[in-house]
């Protein structure tokens, strides 16, 4: 069993746009089995919640609402706490429980269970995210936040018993929507040139892209189709792009300008499939797509449904094929094919690159007796 410094200890770190202070106090600092038992989590739960944490805590509390910190970026600031407390490579089970502790501390309705020498942590959450794996208590589903840990060594849910702790605080539900990015420190952004011709002329850009937004969504799930679409861009990343972008669409036509937007992103861009690039289905945020070298048609989908949000705001439908995401935009006149939407019509305008040249209303060849669903519907705010 580890060692444990009996005085107070003080952190710090640096986390996205500011400097995390806390410190622990020495009643709070407990030393754990590195083997995940039933037995030792209660026993770690009883000393820790005995113990003085209420001044890490408020620390915690205090810094996600000076930063506006979304649920899901404020559980990497928990995760950064757990790892300062307690290194993940010394004693994966202890630092687990910390972030469970403090989670759970913090409001969130968080569990554990333990089977086959781990231990899963959990959080209530009700969205639809259809990739990790859940638990069901009391008619409430609970998403896993560390089996991405353990790989092929996970097992199947009901391997894992959960262990019974009532947590007064732990009460709200957990949200995976990120509706704002951190402002990061300008010096922590890159430059990255990218180009593409439109019209035999090309264009440049200079965008400033951050690593750290790859950090942000490295384990993040495949959210449902609303959350995914409204992820935002970091300031710097927005400041370096829809400006330029804007300039370029100047003096345009409105269906000039959008058709300018599909080129951009069919074609800025190198085209990779997920299964090819990671092994699974993985979206990209928009910053995410500007970020990387490859993206596939989900991620297109995604950056084009946002630089037409942002710039002309109309309505969009996203339309799901069996292998194949595509946008289709609300024009005062539709344009060529479109599809009809709640007595509306939208014309199909394709973001990723195809075997034909496709201009806006018309759909590739092999999409035009495939099933689709109409996944996301956007209507702008009057």
């Amino acid at each position: 069993m580890p060692a444990i410094n009996v005085c107070g200890q003080n952190h710090s770190f640096d986390f996205y746009n500011g400097t995390f202070n806390f410190s622990i106090d020495s009643t709070v600092n407990i030393p754990v089995s590195k083997t995940a038992n039933a037995a030792e989590v209660s026993k770690f739960y009883h000393e820790a919640s005995s113990g003085n944490y209420d001044t890490m805590i408020s620390a915690l509390k205090n810094y996600q609402e000076k930063y506006h910190l979304n649920d899901w970026i404020y559980y990497q600031l928990i995760r950064r706490t757990a790892e300062e407390i307690s290194p993940k490579a010394d004693n994966y089970f202890r630092y687990t429980l910390y972030k469970w502790f403090l989670l759970s501390k913090c409001g969130y309705d968080a569990r554990v269970a333990v089977g086959n020498d781990q231990v899963i942590f959990y959080v209530r959450n009700e969205e639809n995210i259809n990739d990790i794996p859940f638990f069901m208590i009391d008619g409430k589903k609970y998403m896993c936040l560390n089996y991405h840990d353990y790989g092929k060594l996970f097992k199947q849910a009901n391997a894992y018993i959960p262990v019974n702790i009532s947590i007064p605080e732990a009460k709200n539900d957990f949200s995976y929507k990120v509706t704002r990015m951190p402002d990061f420190k300008p010096e922590s952004y890159e430059e990255k040139d990218i180009e593409f011709s439109y019209r035999q002329k090309v264009n440049h850009f200079k965008l400033k892209v951050n690593e750290n937004v790859e950090t942000i969504f490295k384990n993040y799930p495949v959210v449902d189709f609303e959350s995914y679409f409204n992820i935002p861009m970091s300031r710097e990343t927005y400041s370096s792009l829809i400006p330029t972008l804007k300039e370029n669409l100047k003096g345009m036509a409105q269906k000039k300008g959008i058709d300018y937007l599909m080129r951009f992103t069919r074609y800025a861009f190198l085209y990779e499939d997920d299964d090819e690039n990671f092994g699974k289905e993985k979206r990209f945020s928009p910053e995410q797509t500007l970020l990387s070298t490859y993206s596939d048609c989900d991620d297109r989908a995604a950056l084009f449904f946002y630089l037409v949000k942002e710039i002309y705001n109309l309505p969009m439908i996203a339309i799901l094929y069996p292998k194949h995401l595509t946008i289709a935009v609300q024009f005062e006149k539709p344009v060529g094919e479109s599809v009809t939407y709640n007595g509306k019509k939208y014309s199909y305008c394709e973001p990723t690159p195809q075997v034909q040249n496709l201009r806006i209303g018309q759909l590739s060849s092999a999409l035009k007796n495939s099933k689709y669903e109409i996944v996301y519907a956007y209507e702008p705010v009057k």
